[in-house]
């Protein structure tokens, strides 16, 4: 049997590689990692469309008890990956990837309706200068300063486009969230090495909409607008997921 040619082993290597899935031409890990008053039952509709595309996914589970805990558990996460990995936060969750993000297993980041902290700038620092959003009204801290929102905030602000059923279950599975986590500072944001991704929310009420498409603008992110309100996972997962599998295929090395 003769050895094969050069451009023969070329060719078959490119064969193998279309055929053995998305591994070969993508970033294969991602890690979902939740905000506030939510938990990881809020990317329930994004997981099976990217795990269907063969991607390994771990959503985070946040205690949601100070920013510290949150990147800790995300660190956990990352840790379980093997190889690179798309870092995906929603909301709050911009902080904690913003910091966890510099795991040198992270390749790129993905913001949705979150917030993005400057260098050494807190979660409350984030959205100064622009109007309140309504549903910040709705939130509702408890005596040990644990904030909830009210079934007001939930169907109105947070999850609106949802049938009443699904706000129902969000509105109980919420996770109380430590009101002084927003002041802790995350002093190098990951963006600053990091290529990025960013879904803005026309329709948000927990974030301001301007400010998430100005922050696109000033982290030098890729930016997507939905005609969507704050959790996109769960109104247009399609969209989200669409968002994540182009940072994975734009990332891969």
């Amino acid at each position: 049997m003769k050895p094969l040619s050069i451009l023969a082993l070329s060719l078959l290597a490119v064969v193998s590689g279309t055929f053995s899935g998305r591994a070969a031409t993508s970033v294969k890990n991602i890690v979902l990692v939740h905000g506030a008053f939510a938990d990881g039952s809020s990317w329930s509709k994004v997981i099976p469309l990217l795990q269907a595309k063969g991607y390994n996914v771990i959503a985070v589970q946040n205690p949601l008890s100070s920013l510290a805990d949150d990147v800790t558990a995300t660190k956990r996460a990352i840790a379980q990956m093997n190889g690179p990995v798309i870092l995906v936060g929603h909301s709050w969750a911009g902080m904690v990837i913003s910091e966890a993000g510099n795991d040198p297993k992270v390749a790129a980041l993905v913001y949705i309706s979150a917030l993005v902290p400057k260098k050494g700038q807190a979660g409350a620092d984030t959205t100064k200068g622009y109007p309140a959003a309504p549903g910040s009204a709705q939130a509702k801290p408890d005596a040990a300063g644990y904030l909830t929102l009210t079934r007001k905030g939930v169907d109105e602000d947070f999850v609106p486009e949802l049938p009443a059923a699904e706000r129902g279950i969000v509105y109980a599975t919420q996770g109380p969230w430590n009101s002084a986590a927003l002041a802790e500072k995350v002093q190098n944001p990951a963006w600053r090495s990091k290529p990025s991704w960013l879904i803005a929310d026309a329709n948000d009420r927990m974030v301001p909409p301007q400010y998430e498409k100005d922050t696109a603008r000033q982290i030098h992110a890729k930016l997507t607008i939905l005609a969507a309100g704050h959790v996109p996972m769960l109104s247009m997962p399609d969209r989200v997921a669409a968002v994540i599998v182009d940072a994975a295929t734009s990332s891969a090395k």
